[in-house]
C-alpha cells in the first residue's frame, strides 16, 4: 500500500512539474491517461495557481467528467466555482450529467445560478431546473434524464441507429427502455438482445414487459432496496401516469447507501459525523445537547443508587457488582438496538411484523441473559464463597439483560412506527436507559436476598 501511495505522489509531483514548465502536450497526455477518479484527486490536490493554469489546458468537456466524479457532499465546492470564469463554468455544466449539475447548482445562490443559466443551452437548463424541483432524498432527486429509449414500433436496425446517436451523452447504454408514442414506459431491452437480433425484428417483439420501476416520489431507501434485491445497474423512474422521466444509476445508489450507513452510525454514536472538519467549538456545540440530556438521565441512575444506600450499607459487597450489571446490560441493549435498526432498514416481509421483532429480541435476551446469569452466578459464588449472593447477582443479570434487549428493540421499532428516524435511539441513550433499569432491577432483587449475606 505504501508503494502505491509513493507512486501516486511521484506521479502527482511529475504532473505539477509538467504544468509549471509549460509542457502542455506532455501534461495532457499523461493527465488524461489516468482514470477519471485519479484525475479528480489530482485536481483537488493542485494549488490555486495550478488549477488556474489547468483551466487553460483542459477543455470544459474534459473538466466536466472530473466534476461528475467528485463527491461534492464531502468537498466544499465554493472555492472551485469562484475561481472559474462564468463562460467556462457554464460550459462545464452544459457537459455534465444533469443530476450532478443540479446537485452542485443547488448549493449556489439564486443570483449566481441565474447568471450561469443565461450562458447555458436552454435544453440543459430545462433538464436541470426540472430535477431541482424534486424533493430531497427521493428517486426524482437521484435520477438523471440522460437515458437511452426507443419506441415499440421501431425495427432493431432503426433502434441501433438511435442508440448510436445518443449513446455518447447517455448515463448508461446497457438498458434500452421501450416507450410508446406518449412516452409511457412499456418495458426494457438489454443491449445484448439488440446486438444478437436480426435488423428487421420489431422492438415490440423483443421487449421485456416485466420491468422494475419506481415512482418519482419514492424514498431513496426504497430505491436502494430495489438495486440490492434485483442486482440492477439502473432503475427507470416514472411519473404517476407512467411517463418515463429518467433513470437512477448504481453509482448514485452507492452514495445513498454510504449516506444511510453514515446516518445510522451517527445515530448509534449520538454524534453528527457528516462534517469531520468542524473546529472544536462547532464540534462541541453539536455533541453537547446529547451529553447534557444524558447527564440528566444519568442523574436518575445516581438518585436510584442513593435511594438504595441503606441496602448497600447493610451489605457493602453489593457495590462491587453495580458497574458489572450496568455495563453488561448496556452492551446487550446496544447490540439489540443495532440489530433492530438493521432489520428496520432491510424491511423485508419477514421483519415487518412488530410483534415478530419484539418476540425475537425477547427470546434472544432470555437466552443471552440466562447464559450470562449462570456464568456470573458461578463466578460470584466461588469468588465470594456465598451461593445466595451469586444467585442474587445472577438473577439480576438475567433480568437486566432481558429488559435491555427488549428496550433496544422496542424503542427503535416504536419510533419507526411513529414516523421518526429509529437511529435517533442512539447507543448512548440506550446504554443510559439500561443503567437506570438495571440498577433498579439489581437492588430490587438484592433486597429480596439481603438476609442471606448480611
Amino acid at each position: 500500500m505504501s508503494d502505491e501511495i509513493e507512486t501516486s505522489q511521484e506521479v502527482f509531483e511529475h504532473l505539477q512539474h509538467l504544468l509549471r514548465t509549460n509542457e502542455i502536450a506532455a501534461f495532457r497526455e499523461e493527465f488524461l491517461d489516468h482514470h477519471i477518479y485519479d484525475q479528480s484527486q489530482f485536481y483537488l490536490d493542485f494549488s490555486d495557481d495550478e488549477r488556474l493554469e489547468l483551466y487553460n489546458v483542459l477543455s470544459p468537456d474534459e473538466l466536466s467528467e472530473i466534476f461528475d466524479s467528485i463527491d461534492f457532499d464531502e468537498v466544499n465546492i465554493e472555492p472551485y466555482l469562484r475561481e472559474i470564469s462564468p463562460e467556462y463554468l457554464s460550459a462545464i455544466f452544459d457537459q455534465m450529467s444533469s443530476d450532478n449539475a443540479a446537485d452542485i447548482l443547488m448549493t449556489v445562490n439564486k443570483r449566481e445560478r441565474r447568471a450561469i443559466f443565461t450562458l447555458m443551452s436552454p435544453e440543459k437548463v430545462t433538464e436541470i431546473r426540472n430535477l431541482m424541483h424534486y424533493d430531497e432524498e427521493t428517486a426524482g432527486s437521484l435520477m438523471t434524464t440522460e437515458f437511452v429509449a426507443v419506441v415499440a414500433n421501431q425495427t432493431v436496425k432503426s433502434a441501433m441507429t438511435v442508440i448510436k446517436s445518443i449513446a455518447e451523452d447517455a448515463e448508461t447504454i446497457y438498458y434500452v427502455y421501450v416507450l410508446d408514442t406518449q412516452k409511457q414506459l412499456l418495458g426494457v431491452i438489454s443491449l445484448r438482445s439488440l446486438l444478437i437480433s436480426h435488423d428487421d425484428v420489431l422492438i415490440s417483439d423483443l421487449v421485456n414487459e416485466h420491468i422494475i420501476k419506481v415512482d418519482v416520489s419514492e424514498p431513496q431507501e426504497r430505491v436502494a432496496k430495489y438495486f440490492r434485491d434485483y442486482d440492477l445497474l439502473a432503475l427507470p423512474v416514472v411519473s404517476h401516469d407512467n411517463i418515463m422521466l429518467g433513470i437512477v444509476t448504481v453509482d448514485d445508489i452507492i452514495d445513498v447507501i454510504d449516506d444511510e450507513a453514515q446516518s445510522d452510525y451517527s445515530g448509534l454514536a449520538g454524534v453528527n459525523t457528516d462534517n469531520l472538519n468542524q473546529n472544536p467549538v462547532q464540534a462541541a456545540g453539536k455533541r453537547l445537547p446529547w451529553l447534557i440530556a444524558l447527564l440528566f438521565l444519568g442523574m436518575g441512575t445516581a438518585s436510584l443508587i442513593d435511594h438504595f444506600d441503606s441496602l448497600v450499607s447493610q451489605a457493602s459487597v453489593l457495590a462491587i457488582f453495580i458497574s458489572l450489571i450496568t455495563g453488561t446490560a448496556g452492551n446487550a441493549g446496544t447490540q439489540s438496538l443495532a440489530v433492530s435498526i438493521r432489520r428496520i432498514s432491510v424491511n423485508d416481509e419477514e421483519n415487518k411484523s412488530f410483534i415478530s421483532l419484539i418476540l425475537r429480541e425477547i427470546a434472544t435476551g432470555l437466552v443471552t441473559g440466562a447464559v450470562t446469569g449462570v456464568t456470573i452466578f458461578a463466578v460470584v459464588s466461588i469468588w465470594k464463597g456465598n451461593i445466595m449472593l451469586g444467585l442474587a447477582v445472577g438473577v439480576a443479570m438475567f433480568c437486566a439483560i432481558t429488559v435491555a434487549n427488549l428496550a433496544g428493540s422496542l424503542i427503535p421499532v416504536g419510533m419507526d412506527r411513529l414516523g421518526f428516524d429509529p437511529a435517533v435511539a442512539s447507543g448512548p441513550f440506550i446504554s443510559t436507559m439500561s443503567d437506570l433499569t438495571s440498577v433498579f432491577i439489581y437492588f430490587s432483587i438484592a433486597g429480596m436476598f439481603i438476609r442471606f449475606f448480611t
